[in-house]
């Protein structure tokens, strides 16, 4: 065997006295610790880990001014609904109709969709035919809605498609265009629904939970926005859980005084889908939001900004009156 291994019994005998870590630079090797025992670049690491967050603050009167358009819209349709006879169709059809152009504007300013003018253009003149089919449609019915709502998204899309420069964006942007359609159309769905037996208590047992829900969510968020959902959202989970159980009780109290088959559990349940609704689709606008500002995209308009939650709300919630209407009252 060759003897010139230069691990001798000497070299052997100076590593087991001095096992010290290998200097950096070697492979598998560890940096040294500085004279503060720690590595050079925890420092460094820790500030990236740590990094702070921005905390967005909650403006109380601008909470209590969104609360109180979110209360005026429901109640605006409840009312409407309430007032709406077999002569009386057009005008509350008006009424929804300036709310459909209230959404548009709001959506269609926070979106960004591409060609923002067509398709806005669009998107009203397919609310328009939708409110037409709901007034005039005998029977009333919800299927041909959907089938305009299809055909304004299609019709939307190929606007998008003209340009070169709205087209590339258009195939990364169909789903926020679709969500501008359904939220137009929603509306239509109460003209629909007023037409129909239950349909008129329905919707104002809806709207009373949804409005009601917004509402106390908005007022608390003023006065005690805690626990914050999120650092980079000014809401408060304390308003949206008070909200929900508000609404929920005020359409269980409003159940016992309506005609059968109503009763206070049947109006606790649509209250808590309606009120539900409502505050998610509010929630889904903040984090939105935040999510544009985080990404530095320009802000959208600040009208456009605080509508667009409860016009959404009260869209889906249109929409969930339709469902409860057919599956759990019927």
């Amino acid at each position: 065997m060759p003897q010139d291994d230069p691990w001798d019994a000497e070299a052997s005998q100076h590593v087991a006295r001095n096992p010290g870590r290998p200097k950096a630079g070697f492979y598998g090797a560890v940096p040294e610790d500085d004279e503060d025992g720690r590595h050079p670049s925890s420092d460094e690491d820790e500030e990236e880990e740590f990094e702070e967050i921005e905390v967005v603050p909650v403006r109380p009167k601008l909470s209590v001014a969104i609360g109180g358009f979110a209360a005026l819209l429901a109640v605006a349709v409840a009312l409407g609904a309430q007032t709406t006879g077999p002569d009386a169709r057009l005008s509350y059809a008006i009424v929804l109709f300036g709310v459909q152009l209230l959404g548009l504007l709001a959506w269609t300013m926070a979106l960004h969709p591409p060609a923002a003018g067509a398709t806005a253009a669009i998107v009203a003149l397919t609310a328009l035919a939708a409110d037409y089919l709901a007034v005039t449609g005998e029977p009333a019915r919800f299927l041909p809605l959907i089938w305009v709502a299809l055909g304004g998204f299609v019709a939307a899309m190929i606007g998008q498609f003209i340009r070169a420069e709205d087209r590339q964006r258009a195939r990364d942007s169909w789903r926020s265009t679709l969500l501008i359609v359904l939220g137009a159309v929603a509306y239509a769905i109460l003209l629909v629904l007023v037409r129909q037996p239950l349909g008129a208590q329905t919707i104002l047992v809806c709207c009373t939970g949804a409005g009601l829900a917004l509402l106390v969510a908005r007022l608390t968020d003023a006065v005690f926005p805690k626990p914050r959902i999120a650092a980079q959202v000014p809401r408060g989970a304390t308003g949206v859980v008070l909200g929900a159980m508000l609404g929920t009780l005020a359409c269980a109290m409003l159940g016992s005084y309506l005609v059968l088959p109503f009763t206070p559990a049947k109006g606790a349940v649509l209250g808590l889908v309606a009120a539900v609704a409502a505050n998610l689709i509010d929630l889904a606008v903040n984090f939105g939001e935040a999510g544009r500002r985080l990404a530095g995209e320009a802000p959208t308009f600040w009208l456009a900004r605080h509508m667009q939650g409860p016009l959404g709300g009260l869209a889906l919630t249109a929409a969930a009156a339709y469902a409860l209407t057919h599956l759990y009252l019927s």
